[in-house]
């Protein structure tokens, strides 16, 4: 009872969404935060004083590459698969209980989850699954079809899929908290692994997860390669695993979009990103979403392109984000960095 009633009260808080509106896909709408383009003392940007524009700047930045030398079992590349089980928090999060829109969240957790695992499976490939907590509320058969394959990590991705950005720090520490409580209830361990709603932080959002000890994020985009993340210049202890949003199936496989490409193309900018990965010797990290990639024209995409990478070198290594970060930190306290 007590969790339907803080489930209510979230709705309630995130319903202020609305004003900012469903933005999943729409990178542009999801990066501009609460920027708006004034300083406190209420000068426009292009009069900021270099502090200023400093400190803006300062939040959450790269630091040092983490890039190893090599990877493990003599792999070429890294490639790590992330899932963001959003289904119906997307809609919820913004106070939107239209069935339609619901009902498409669903197929996520009822349809589509299923086909991702098992196409997962039938390669062996692990892969970081972040879910909002409240999906794993409405969908607790999700957990136990995820930890059946055994090789699988839960991350977080916030309570309601919030617009962290837009909450006071007190709420959305709070939110964040419960989070991890709810997954460590569910899944039987507590996660390591953050990737902010919305991929964007607030100016809060780095203090927190460092406070709860997380061992690394993956929501920010300022390399394609595993990064040390600064928070106020200084290393914050986090590894930052970085995203993008064109390696990411939401905005480009979103059909009422303004960005909507065929999967088809989407499959080929996949494969270029790949392309270029193993030849740099990095990383391939791909966000994808059940409820959008595990429609049956879209599974396609994700099949051929796991065949793509296996005929390209026997030796790949696929990990979990948790596996990258624990390696890369093991190179760099070994001196095996380029």
């Amino acid at each position: 009872m007590t969790q339907v009633k803080t489930f209510r009260r979230v709705c309630s808080v995130v319903a202020l969404g609305l004003l900012f509106g469903c933005t999943q896909f729409n990178p542009t709408t999801e990066n501009e935060g609460t920027t708006s383009g004034w300083s406190e003392d209420g000068l426009p940007a292009y009069d900021w004083s270099e502090q200023e524009i400093r400190e803006a700047v300062n939040t959450a930045r790269a630091g040092r590459s983490l890039q190893p030398m090599v990877w493990p079992e003599g792999g070429k590349v890294a490639v790590s698969f992330s899932f963001d089980v959003d289904n119906e928090t997307i809609s919820l999060r913004n106070g939107d209980t239209s069935v339609g829109a619901l009902s498409q969240g669903e197929y996520g957790g009822r349809v589509a989850l299923a086909r991702v695992l098992d196409v997962l499976a039938s390669d062996g490939i692990p892969a970081s699954f972040f879910i909002p907590s409240v999906s794993m509320m409405l969908n607790p058969g999700m957990v136990e079809a995820i930890k059946s394959h055994g090789i699988h990590e839960f991350g977080i991705h916030g309570w309601i899929h919030e617009s962290n950005n837009q909450l006071p720090e007190d709420v959305e520490r709070r939110l964040v908290v419960q989070a991890v409580d709810y997954m460590e209830a569910m899944t039987g361990s507590r996660p390591v692994g953050y990737r902010a709603p919305s991929w964007n932080f607030s100016q809060n959002t780095l203090k927190i997860i460092q406070d709860l000890g997380f061992l690394y994020d993956s929501s920010l985009m300022a390399d394609d390669r595993p990064y040390e993340l600064l928070a106020g210049g200084e290393p914050s202890g986090l590894v930052e695993l970085p995203v993008e949003w064109i390696l990411d199936d939401a905005p480009l496989l979103n059909p009422r979009g303004n960005s909507y490409s065929s999967p088809r193309e989407v499959l080929q900018v996949f494969k270029d990103e790949f392309d270029v990965a193993y030849e740099e010797g990095t990383m391939f990290l791909l966000t994808m979403h059940p409820h959008v990639i595990g429609h049956r024209s879209r599974i396609l995409v994700l099949k051929e392109l796991i065949d793509y990478i296996k005929d390209k070198d026997e030796n790949i290594w696929f990990a979990t984000h948790q596996q990258i970060a624990e390696y890369v930190i093991q190179m760099a306290e070994e001196g095996k960095l380029r």
